[in-house]
C-alpha cells in the first residue's frame, strides 16, 4: 500500500497501551493521558497506526464486547470521523479481535505484518509477537489461543467468567511487561532485530516498526535501515512519528 503525505501532515504510531490493568482506577489515568495525546496529534495527523495490545485483554462474543474503554473508543472514532486514516494491528493481548473495530469504527484490522510505501520509504509494520527466532514458548501458546476449537470453547463461557480468567492469567504470568523489557539484551538476543536482519537479506526496507517489546528503541541496521520499537504506555509513554523525511521516537509528557 502506498501513502503520500500531504503538506504539513505526519504519520503517528503507538503500541502497547494494555488498558485495563492493573485495575480500572489506575488504567483510567493512563487512558486519559492517551486521550490527551490523541487530541494533540489530531491537528496534523494524516494516518495513525495502532500497533497492538491497545487492551490488556479483548474478546468479541457475537453480541458482547468487554465493558469499559468508552472514552478511548469514542476518541478514536472522533479522529476517524475527522478524516484521519487509522489502522489497527492485532497484538498478542487482543488477538481475539474480530470485526468490531471494522464495523463500528471503520478501522481496518490486520492480523499479520503489512508493507507500506510512504513518501518513497519502505516500511514493514507488525506488532512483533512470534516473529524471529526463539520465543518458542509463546509461539506454542499462540497456536493454542488462535486454534478455532479453543476459541469456540472460550466463546461459550459467560463473559464475566471469561474476563476474570483472562485478567488473572495476564497478570499472574506477567504478560504485560516483565523485567526483560527494561533493558536492551544485545542485538544477538533481540529476536526482532534478528528478524529485521533476516528480511534485509532479500528485501529492501527502510523502517521496521514494531511494538510488543515495550522498550523504546531505534537501532541502526545495514543498508541504512532502522529497526524501531515503539515502547509502551505503561512505563514510557512513547510514540513514533514520521514526517515524510525521517522517523522519531518521542515521549508524551502532558
Amino acid at each position: 500500500m502506498k501513502i503520500k503525505l500531504n503538506p504539513g501532515k505526519k504519520i503517528y504510531f503507538a503500541s502497547d497501551q494494555h488498558f485495563g490493568v492493573p485495575n480500572p482506577t489506575e488504567s483510567r489515568i493512563r487512558e486519559e493521558k492517551f486521550i490527551r495525546w490523541l487530541d494533540e496529534i489530531k491537528k496534523d495527523a494524516q494516518v495513525l497506526f495502532l500497533m497492538g495490545d491497545l487492551f490488556d485483554f479483548w474478546h468479541e462474543w457475537k453480541y458482547v464486547v468487554p465493558k469499559g474503554y468508552i472514552r478511548i473508543l469514542g476518541k478514536i472514532a472522533e479522529l476517524k470521523d475527522s478524516g484521519i486514516d487509522i489502522y489497527f494491528f492485532v497484538g498478542n493481548h487482543d488477538l481475539w479481535m474480530k470485526n468490531y473495530f471494522e464495523e463500528e469504527l471503520g478501522i481496518p484490522v490486520f492480523f499479520d505484518k503489512k508493507y507500506y510505501e510512504i513518501n518513497d520509504k519502505k516500511f514493514l509494520l507488525a506488532h512483533g509477537d512470534g516473529l524471529g527466532p526463539g520465543d518458542k514458548g509463546y509461539k506454542r501458546m499462540k497456536k493454542v489461543f488462535t486454534n478455532p476449537l479453543a476459541q469456540w470453547a472460550f466463546r461459550w463461557l459467560h463473559p464475566d467468567i471469561a474476563m476474570r480468567i483472562a485478567n488473572y492469567m495476564s497478570q499472574k504470568n506477567k504478560l504485560i511487561s516483565g523485567d526483560e523489557d527494561k533493558e536492551f539484551l544485545g542485538e544477538d538476543k533481540e529476536f526482532l532485530i534478528q528478524y529485521a536482519k533476516m528480511k534485509l537479506k532479500t528485501e529492501e526496507i527502510d523502517y521496521f516498526v514494531f511494538g510488543h517489546r515495550h522498550l523504546p528503541l531505534i537501532f541502526e541496521l545495514e543498508k541504512g535501515a532502522k529497526y524501531i520499537n515503539l515502547g509502551d504506555w505503561i512505563s514510557y509513554f512513547t510514540y513514533g512519528v514520521f514526517d515524510g523525511e525521517g522517523f522519531d521516537l518521542k515521549v508524551f509528557e502532558k
